[in-house]
């Protein structure tokens, strides 16, 4: 059993076992000797330090793992052997000698050293494998063509590009291994670099201060970018928190009720064949809309939190694959519940009743107060329990329409429709449909709801009433039935909303206000008579002075009664 170290790399906390960490002490020993007479070796160590730090982070999945022997032999085969380096100086003379050395991924970063704003032009230049003068240009023409949306493309590379700060970083910009001695190399080139810039520092200066006016105002962009990002993630984290939170109270609450039985339960029970059970869509509904969430919640995490661990591959696979099934789940319940509406049934009840043309007719709608007080219409379902406390589906979508007929007596046809997996399932599970209606004398009652057996299940059961009245019988319909007779112009419903509760006279296909203010009649002929009216117990005879007009009435075929007369004015249809 080997005792474990803890050190502080350029900056970052490792446990290395005892055997590597004096592995890897001797060869930074070995590098710094290599590196003792070299001017800036203390830059070059720093730089060699920080990217064995890196390539340590690379190879372990969390803070707590321990990096043993073999994780310190195989970053020290990737920096290289001290002994196995020179640095010529002749590759710091005019005609630098030509090596062959072994190039790695680039990668894109600003470049600070050659930069006229922000090193977006020399970071692309290395990228790519060009000069930047042609990059530069290039961004001009582009910006001038695009009347200036290149510009707005420069600031955001500006603003998302990493810069090169570290020796590291510019040879991975240059697609250079980052090695001992490419280190050592780019070290003593900025050395030289530094040397000539003061030699120069006269022919620099206007490009020196036209730098630091842009990087002053690159902070201040990136300042602000910062503040905006900050914002994404808080904003990320509340609504994904609140998401979250109300998928758990609702997934809880859920849970309560299925356990105790409430209607909840029974809601999915009678709308559901599938063999899914309650508890289980609930937490197919919570895993499918969760999960993007959670990530949505860790992403906002990871912009307010510098250094956030990931979650680690296993579990993104592990979430991932659960994500997916449970979306695969809901919808093969979604097509198998669809699948079980796509065909519709009806069955078809017609009576007649006694109600002829001279007959005035009371209409209004009925209402169970055993299932529910409140007299209106309303589409979906609700599971009740009926007079022997079996359990029933009882709704109230029920459609009232008035239409006028040439036959003499009055007809009611009751028709029930339901949805199935196919026609059959359709049609049995309409006659299922319990609906009543009454006449007693002169007024019709029609039941305001319908009840279902609980075991044949909802699949959008309906009835449409339809009342077909002679011409010439007077309609009063209560104003119970407005709600539902509301209907549309294709169901050809002459009883129009505020029609209630007023003697309407039904013609051949409208119906005639028989005591509406008379600003309120509308497509009404007025015809002014002088006319007499005689009356006795048996008959009422009227008499015109205009005898075209007589015969013009009877060629409209309109029935007279003393109540359509008002004064001297007869309203004709």
């Amino acid at each position: 059993m080997n005792k474990t170290v803890n050190i502080n790399l350029a900056g970052t906390f490792f446990h290395i076992d005892e055997n590597a960490f004096e592995r890897l002490n001797r060869y930074l020993d070995s590098v710094r000797k290599s590196l003792s007479n070299d001017a800036g070796a203390d830059e070059i160590m720093k730089d060699i330090e920080a990217r064995i730090a890196e390539l340590f982070s690379e190879k372990i999945n969390n803070s707590n793992q321990v990096v043993t022997l073999r994780e310190v032999e195989e970053v020290i085969a990737v920096m290289g052997q001290p002994e196995d380096y020179s640095v010529d100086e002749e590759i710091f003379d005019d005609q630098p000698k030509q090596e062959k050395q072994q190039k790695s991924p680039k990668q894109l970063f600003r470049d600070p050293d050659d930069k006229y704003i922000s090193g977006v032009s020399s970071g692309l230049g290395h990228y790519l494998g060009i000069d930047a003068v042609w990059v530069r240009l290039l961004w001009i023409l582009l910006s001038v063509f695009s009347s200036g949306t290149f510009i707005l493309i420069y600031i955001v590379l500006w603003i998302i590009v990493p810069e090169a700060s570290s020796v590291a970083d510019k040879l991975k910009m240059k697609g250079q291994p980052v090695n001992v001695s490419n280190i050592e190399k780019k070290v003593k080139e900025e050395f030289n670099n530094v040397a000539d810039r003061v030699k120069n520092a006269d022919l620099g200066k206007i490009k020196t201060g036209s730098e630091t006016f842009f990087s002053a105002i690159g902070k201040v962009i990136t300042v602000l970018f910062q503040i905006f990002v900050k914002f994404i993630g808080v904003i990320l984290l509340m609504i994904a928190g609140g998401t979250l939170i109300t998928l758990i109270i609702s997934l809880f609450f859920g849970g309560i009720s299925h356990s105790v039985g409430v209607s909840g339960d029974d809601f999915f029970a009678v709308d559901n064949d599938f063999f899914l059970p309650y508890w289980g869509l609930l937490i197919l509904i919570f895993l499918a809309v969760g999960i993007p969430f959670f990530y949505l919640f860790v992403a906002g995490l990871k912009i307010l939190i510098k250094n956030l661990k990931s979650l680690g591959k296993t579990v993104n696979i592990s979430l991932v694959s659960i994500w997916i099934l449970s979306v695969v789940g809901l919808i093969f319940f979604g097509v198998y519940q669809a699948t079980e509406r796509s065909y519709d049934g009806n069955v078809i009840e017609t009576n007649e009743i006694p109600i002829k043309a001279a007959d005035t007719l009371y209409l209004s709608m009925f209402s169970n107060t055993f299932y529910e007080k409140e007299m209106s219409k309303r589409h979906g379902f609700s599971v009740r329990y009926d007079e022997n406390e079996n359990k029933v589906i009882f709704s109230k979508n029920i459609r009232l329409v008035v239409k006028s007929t040439k036959d003499s007596l009055a007809k009611v046809v009751v028709e029930k429709q339901a949805k199935g997996r196919d026609y059959l399932k359709a049609k049995n599970r309409s006659e299922q449909i319990q609906y009543n209606y009454r006449l007693d004398g002169q007024k019709l009652e029609l039941d305001g709801y319908f009840i279902s057996d609980f075991a044949s299940g909802y699949r959008n059961q309906r009835v449409e009433v339809t009342l077909y009245l002679p011409v010439g019988t007077t309609l009063y319909a209560d104003n119970n039935t407005r709600s539902y007779h509301m209907n549309t112009t294709g169901y050809g419903d002459l009883l129009d909303r505020g029609m209630e509760e007023k003697y309407l006279i039904m013609q051949s296909g409208k119906l005639l206000c028989e005591d509406c203010p008379e600003d309120s009649l509308n497509n009404v002929e007025k015809v002014h008579l002088n006319i007499k009216i005689e009356s006795d117990t048996d008959k009422t005879e009227i008499n015109w002075s205009d005898e075209d007009w007589k015969e013009n009435l009877k060629q409209k075929n309109v029935i007279i009664k003393k109540s359509t007369i008002h004064s001297d004015t007869l309203y004709i249809d």
